[in-house]
């Protein structure tokens, strides 16, 4: 199953979010589950979306551009493939953005988000093994100059992480 990667902070140079047109819309909303799994992924959506297979990768392509998607790849059950951790991060409000830009900066970084509390920067690490893992956390907290609170999973349940983008 292959999902878009949605982040919290689409820009660190601005608050407004890009205006997406209705196909933007559709290819978001309804590609996060049941990614086609064919020799030819993106020209069977675009058939299902009306549309050509050139236009669909290059919404994509924009989309990932403006940083409103990290990527386009499937998600596995923890613990099946690499290593990945939960972490969070207690940085200032006023170098939040600034810090959720180094961190997403990572390829192994899935995504980020606010909360309102003392860690208020939460973010997945998935890396190819414990190592890549725990050298991501270290470069983190050296390019940031905050420490990194490591919460690897211990008991695993199974959440669904497609929701309804529009309504």
């Amino acid at each position: 199953m292959a999902t878009p990667a949605v982040r919290k902070y689409p820009s660190i140079t601005t608050d407004l979010e890009p205006e997406l047109s209705t196909l933007e819309k559709r290819l978001l909303n309804e590609y996060q589950k049941g990614f086609p799994l064919t020799s030819t992924p993106y020209a069977d959506i675009a058939r299902q979306l009306g549309t050509s297979e050139a236009l669909v990768l290059d919404i994509l392509q924009k989309l990932r551009d403006q940083g409103f998607i990290s990527r386009v790849g499937p998600v596995f059950k923890p613990k099946r493939l690499g290593a990945s951790t939960l972490a969070a991060m207690s940085v200032p409000a006023d170098k939040l953005r600034q810090v959720a830009a180094i961190v997403s900066d990572f390829e192994e970084i899935n995504h980020n988000y606010e909360r309102e509390h003392a860690f208020n920067l939460w973010f997945v690490i998935t890396a190819k093994d414990q190592e890549r893992l725990q050298q991501v956390i270290q470069d983190i907290q050296r390019r940031t100059g905050y420490a990194v609170m490591d919460l690897p999973l211990e008991q695993q349940y199974h959440i669904d992480l497609g929701f309804p983008l529009w309504c």
